[in-house]
């Protein structure tokens, strides 16, 4: 048994070939958020569409999440992006919307020797090319964004504690991962 979890260590230490980069904003419940520190300690900032929390994920080819962060709802996407790609070794190329169109993310990535599959957006005076046909791709972490949100302690938060609440979306991604 110890040899099955050696090999599952040793593939995630290699380099993907290419890694897809979103982020799901949840809905939190009116009970949920309450206790010590107050509802940004545990994760829930306020928002147009009232309490939310926001899910960051990266996963790979298969739509298998490697990593998961969940910082407030009115946190920008790029300032939690560098610290999940971080968390995974350098892949060859990163797919991601419009939301993480940053210059300084890019050039992060150009250094860490990925290349950037981001659409700029429209108001952005230097227009960067993208590979069309790779973003097609995307639907996959989309794809994963359905799996776990079909659990319902998911969808609609009601953890109070945002241990409790990311001990729930680990056991999710578990099981999406095996399955």
């Amino acid at each position: 048994m110890g040899g099955d979890f050696q090999r599952a260590g040793a593939r995630a230490e290699e380099a993907p070939d290419r890694l897809f980069i979103d982020s799901s904003c949840i809905k939190v419940h009116r009970c949920a958020g309450g206790g010590k520190g107050g509802a940004l300690a545990h994760g829930i900032g306020r928002t147009k569409g009232g309490r939310n929390t926001k899910l960051h994920a990266i996963c790979d080819l298969k739509g298998r999440p490697l990593v998961l962060l969940l910082p407030p709802g009115n946190v920008h996407d790029c300032k939690v992006a560098k610290a999940c790609i971080e968390a995974v070794p350098p892949s060859a190329e990163l797919v991601a919307d419009k939301g993480y169109d940053s210059k300084a993310l890019r050039e992060w990535l150009d250094e860490r020797g990925t290349t950037a599959v981001i659409p700029p957006r429209k108001n952005r005076k230097v227009q960067y090319d993208d590979d069309k046909a790779i973003y097609k791709q995307r639907n996959v972490i989309e794809s994963l964004f359905c799996r776990l949100k079909d659990w319902r302690r998911i969808a609609t938060r009601f953890d109070h504690n945002i241990k409790n609440f990311m001990a729930a979306v680990a056991l999710a991604a578990t099981v999406i991962w095996w399955l």
